[in-house]
């Protein structure tokens, strides 16, 4: 069988087109996600918390880096560890681990539950198998 051919095989299998179309869904979704943290739930947050704008919250790792610059600022002088930029990610991952935590619990739910087949029953025993053996014998009329 030829590479292309296994190729093609595998690409057409139903499990690969899916786990595309997942990806792309899930690259989208991540994009709004990360808009809706940014925009929607940070500045609030930051209001509350006393006028902090999260994506410029760093700690300078060089003493030619002044705290209090814009984060790319700051950046460009020296190396800074950007925990506002860490916490919006943190948020963004919540907000994505909770929904696909719904989604598999609701579509779990949808799903029909499958019985599982009857366990087949235990071979008789020695004793059982002599027992059975004699009723037959007196049933013939031995």
């Amino acid at each position: 069988m030829s590479i292309v051919k296994e190729f093609k095989e595998f690409a057409l299998r139903g499990n690969v087109i899916d786990l595309a179309v997942g990806v792309i869904i899930g690259a989208a979704f991540g994009k709004i996600v990360t808009g809706l943290v940014d925009e929607i739930i940070m500045p609030p947050i930051g209001l509350l918390v006393g006028k902090v704008d999260f994506t410029n919250l760093y700690v300078p790792l060089d003493a030619k880096v002044p705290s209090g610059l814009a984060l790319v600022e700051a950046k460009k002088l020296g190396p800074v560890i950007a925990y506002g930029s860490f916490l919006n990610s943190l948020i963004q991952f919540l907000i994505v681990a909770a929904v696909v935590f719904f989604l598999v619990k609701t579509v779990n739910r949808l799903q029909p539950k499958v019985e599982p087949a009857p366990a087949a029953p235990p071979e008789p025993t020695a004793e059982e198998k002599l027992l059975v053996e004699i009723r037959d014998l007196l049933k013939s009329g031995r």
